[in-house]
């Protein structure tokens, strides 16, 4: 039944108890703490950062192998007094690397080598701190947004797996005869941490924007420059796995002249690897622990990366989207600067500074691929003043 209304009420007036309209669904207030948790992630990024720029001086130093025990809890304590530093010390010189390679080595000089892999070890237990600590903040909160408590999962169960390969990796460097980890073994570990930094960066992305944006800006999607952006991730990711096999048997440093290979293109006895007793192990083994070959297939598959980057660039710079046609400057640019310091590295024979410098290269190289392809996705329009530049 109508409710009457008095003829001096004025046109418009609000209605006690009348129901107002609720906007639309696509302009509720987003729900969860996006902004909060891109923070906490980035967070996470630099942590992950860093822990690959300091495994990496790890490797450099030939330090992974000083602690010889895996002990995700008590291990996160050092030796505190000269007893524990001489028993720490005892246990490495019961393998290889000591034995074969640094025998004489004075407790001070291990002292070195202990903080830097004990440094590495750390970080990540920090990093998998700084998760936990995050996830069941805003889980216990409810503040983790429709859809992502998946994704947030899926980085800690990889930072848990992460852990457990860094050991298998550092348990191959202990027994025989083997000075350093195997180096398939290294870029498995590797290729992980760039995984986990690919999938932080991926997320920080999309949380920079709203779902609605992120579902508007999906429509102005360029398939094309989508799918060759996708092939150089797949290209950049090959090529930072053939580094760590390079780095695994310091491949980088047994021919430091470019562009041959101690004047030859291709190098003498690539395919030979010593059994030990006079022989040759399958050929196989020479794509893992040939010097040469390591070196070769790494630097050819570098040749056809920048030949491959150039393509995608030339098309990137034909986006309808200003940000777009940046982002691929960006990674041809960064592509030629990893390009000049992987060439520096072999000139300089793997300097610790140089080679360092290579490997954080990679990894900018890696996020400015992956920003490239999320905004060949999800493209970023102007003004109606500027176009979609």
């Amino acid at each position: 039944m109508a409710t009457k209304r008095s003829i001096f009420e004025e046109v418009g007036a609000e209605q006690k108890g009348a129901a107002t309209p609720a906007g639309g669904g696509i302009d509720a207030r987003p729900k969860g703490a996006r902004r909060g948790i891109r923070l906490w992630l980035l967070a996470l990024f630099l942590l992950v950062a860093t822990m690959i720029a300091v495994g990496g001086l790890t490797r450099l130093t030939d330090s992974g192998l000083s602690i010889t025990e895996w002990q995700p809890v008590t291990g996160a304590l050092p030796p505190l007094n000269a007893e524990q530093w001489q028993s720490e010390f005892d246990k490495y010189r019961e393998i290889p690397e000591y034995q074969l390679q640094n025998k004489g080595m004075s407790l001070e000089e291990f002292k070195v080598i202990y903080w830097w892999e004990w440094g590495h070890r750390q970080l990540g237990r920090l990093i998998g701190l700084v998760w936990a600590v995050g996830f069941i903040g805003f889980a216990v909160a409810r503040q983790i947004p429709p859809g992502w408590t998946g994704r947030l999962l899926f980085l800690g169960a990889l930072g848990g797996a992460q852990g457990a390969i860094g050991w298998w990796m550092v348990a191959s460097g202990l027994t025989g005869e083997r000075l350093d980890v195997a180096s398939y073994r290294l870029a498995v570990h590797l290729g992980l941490a760039f995984v986990i930094l690919g999938f932080l960066a991926w997320y920080v992305f999309l949380l920079g924007r709203s779902e609605a944006e992120l579902m508007t800006a999906r429509r102005g999607r360029e398939a094309k420059l989508v799918s060759l952006s996708t092939g150089l991730m797949h290209f950049t990711f090959l090529q930072i796995l053939l580094g760590a096999l390079v780095a695994g048997i310091d491949a980088g440093r047994a021919f430091p002249t470019w562009p041959l290979m101690n004047g030859q293109f291709f190098p003498a006895d690539a395919f030979y690897v010593p059994d030990g007793q006079g022989g040759s192990l399958p050929v196989w083994h020479a794509f893992f622990e040939n010097p040469g070959l390591v070196q070769f297939v790494h630097r050819m598959s570098g040749y056809l990366l920048l030949i491959f980057c150039i393509v995608v660039w030339l098309r990137g710079r034909k986006s309808a989207y200003q940000a777009t046609q940046a982002a691929f400057h960006q990674v041809m640019a960064m592509m030629v600067v990893q390009m000049v310091l992987g060439i520096a590295t072999v000139l300089t024979v793997a300097h610790v500074h140089v080679a360092i410098t290579h490997q954080i290269g990679a990894v900018i190289l890696w996020v400015l691929v992956l920003r490239a392809r999320h905004l060949s996705q999800y493209p970023v329009s102007g003004s109606i003043r500027e176009g979609t530049a």
